[in-house]
């Protein structure tokens, strides 16, 4: 599922509740009676005990009284609204990224989008794609090439509509869109579901205990994803991760190569104190 499905269906569910916590109390209260009816309930609110509170002398102690809610709308007040409002406010916080998505990846989601735009619009969202995906001076997309080539490409897309992916297939036949391909692939793999957090919840209470009460965030993602990602770390070359680290720093790889240095001593040492006790057997039991 693309980004621009995901949040169609997203604002629809949205929009779907917000109608349902205006409308939809009255038809949940008949459907609530059905069901209650069927199970030889009767549906009726309790009523409670209503309290009146005392006033203070300072008060103006005129005949309008405060008016009472009713049992029905105290529910739908202290329930009710509660809950739906709950549920859309999920909805919003859950699925917030995925609107600073729509705003960068936006004009790509479909050929519509991507022609609806003039020459200064198109500049600026070109100008946005390559800021974001730009680190140390390296950009995935050269800027002035990614706008020319979308130009074209608003020329030459056929007049049908063309979701991200068709336009991607598009653009990879004629092989002569670099940049634009670039951003299709990857609009099309940011992930739209947040499963992966589900399986780290499983790892947590084994990493994080009682034993490691301070452990610092940055230390426990890290050992999180090894943990979580075991079978790829099982391939992992710790040879060349070792080189890797050494080569970012001078001491590092000076450290790297006296320890390298230390085992060896080491190994020969350990094989020499073998070779002895071997003698010395030999000669007992002459």
């Amino acid at each position: 599922m693309c980004l621009d499905t995901t949040l169609k269906q997203i604002e629809g569910v949205i929009s779907y509740f917000q109608k349902f916590r205006n409308e939809g109390f009255d038809s949940s209260i008949e459907i609530a009676k059905a069901i209650a009816s069927d199970m030889d309930i009767e549906p009726t609110f309790p009523i409670k005990r209503q309290g009146k509170r005392k006033r203070q002398f300072d008060e103006i102690n005129d005949q309008d009284e405060e008016l009472q809610r009713s049992a029905m709308e105290s529910f739908r007040v202290e329930y009710f609204l509660v809950i739906v409002d709950s549920a859309i406010a999920s909805l919003n916080c859950r699925f917030e990224q995925l609107k600073t998505f729509e705003k960068v990846f936006g004009f790509l989601f479909n050929s519509e989008n991507l022609k609806s735009l003039d020459d200064n619009d198109l500049r600026k969202c070109c100008t946005t794609f390559a800021d974001l995906y730009t680190h140390d001076n390296s950009s995935d997309v050269d800027l002035d090439d990614f706008f020319s080539e979308l130009k074209v490409l608003q020329v030459t897309l056929p007049d049908k509509l063309m979701s991200a992916t068709e336009i991607l297939l598009f653009v990879t036949a004629a092989d002569c869109y670099p940049n634009v391909s670039i951003a299709y692939r990857i609009l099309l793999t940011v992930p739209v579901t947040v499963a992966s957090a589900k399986r780290s919840f499983s790892k947590l209470k084994i990493l994080k205990n009682c034993l490691r009460s301070t452990m610092l965030q940055e230390r426990l993602n890290g050992l999180a994803m090894c943990c979580i990602e075991r079978e790829v770390l099982e391939n992992i070359d710790l040879g060349v991760v070792l080189n890797d680290f050494a080569s970012q720093n001078a001491r590092r790889k000076f450290f790297v190569k006296n320890c390298r240095r230390i085992i060896i001593h080491e190994v020969i040492g350990v094989w020499f104190l073998f070779e002895v006790i071997i003698i010395h057997i030999i000669i007992i039991l002459v």
